[in-house]
């Protein structure tokens, strides 16, 4: 009895660590976007999916945050670009920052269809679509060349409204940077947007009926790209920086303590952030090789968050 008991143990105990291994060993940590010649914008998808943008190209890719898989899911015509994304999960909506053609794009999430092309700013006044949070029924748009805010109104029938402009006023409308407003997050009643400035390496809050922002002490975050808020958290990605740096905001968003700083291998230059889970995605836009950057392959990267 003794020796099936052992044997029985000794089970036990192979089995745990065999499913340990395979618990572990799951979820990829990196996931090559097939074909992109450069990268910038993640967002989440319904479930485990996950769109990514072809930075120069506009293209989208579709993904799988525990399979690993990807493929082009949109061949955008030329011209386009892709930067921040963003999924209206109610009404498959995919919206993405159009860059430096002052345009924001609006994809069927299910299809790739075109929905909507809309020109937030006249590309002749250099405006720089950046990133794009969906919140109160609109999506809205950074522009990191001036204090503009562009809202997108979304109707209850998953219609797109005529965009309006937003003009920014307070620190986050400071424009001594080449790169100034980016990433773009808003608290679960829509009532306060929270920008990352890159320029100054800090966090603002903004008012999305008046434009007033006033900034997060605390919230340090040199060559911040894109936001993450959760629960109160918030998590910073640092391009150059090559780390994310996860915060805890007070309940005014007045301030920020800093909880930890992740770092990461096969970070290269990350510039947004969606999660799947207790796992946190990156992209990595690979800017140390240049701009439009010259690497070969472009991937997320994906890690646990806790």
């Amino acid at each position: 009895m003794r020796r099936v008991i052992a044997a029985f143990s000794v089970a036990v105990v192979v089995g745990a660590g065999l499913i340990g291994t395979a618990t572990a060993t799951s979820f990829p940590e990196t996931i090559t976007l097939p074909g992109a010649t450069s990268a910038e914008g993640i967002a989440n998808g319904i479930g485990s999916s996950f769109f990514a943008g072809d930075l120069f190209k506009g293209d989208i890719y579709r993904g799988d945050l525990r399979s690993g898989s990807a493929a082009l899911f949109r061949d955008a015509p030329d011209g386009r670009m892709a930067l921040g994304l963003k999924v209206d999960i109610r009404d498959n909506l995919l919206f993405v920052a159009g860059g430096f053609t002052g345009q924001a794009y609006v994809y069927d999430a299910r299809t790739g269809d075109d929905v909507a092309v809309l020109q937030l700013a006249e590309p002749t006044a250099g405006a720089i679509i950046n990133d794009v949070i969906v919140a109160g029924g609109a999506a809205w748009f950074t522009d990191s060349a001036h204090p503009h805010l562009y809202r997108v109104p979304i109707g209850a029938d998953g219609s797109i409204g005529a965009p309006s402009m937003l003009v920014v006023s307070g620190p986050a409308a400071d424009l001594t940077g080449a790169f100034n407003m980016n990433g773009i997050v808003a608290t679960p009643n829509a009532k306060t947007l929270i920008v990352a400035h890159s320029a100054d390496g800090a966090l603002y809050t903004v008012n999305p009926v008046s434009g007033a922002s006033a900034a997060i002490a605390g919230a340090n975050v040199p060559n911040v790209d894109g936001i993450l808020l959760e629960a109160g958290r918030l998590w910073a990605v640092q391009n150059l920086n090559n780390q994310v740096t996860e915060l805890r905001l007070s309940p005014d968003l007045s301030s920020a303590t800093v909880e930890r700083v992740i770092t990461n291998s096969a970070f290269e230059v990350p510039t947004t952030i969606a999660r799947d889970g207790s796992r946190l995605a990156v992209v990595n836009a690979k800017f140390d090789t240049g701009f439009p950057p010259t690497a070969t392959s472009f991937e997320v990267v994906t890690f646990d968050r806790r």
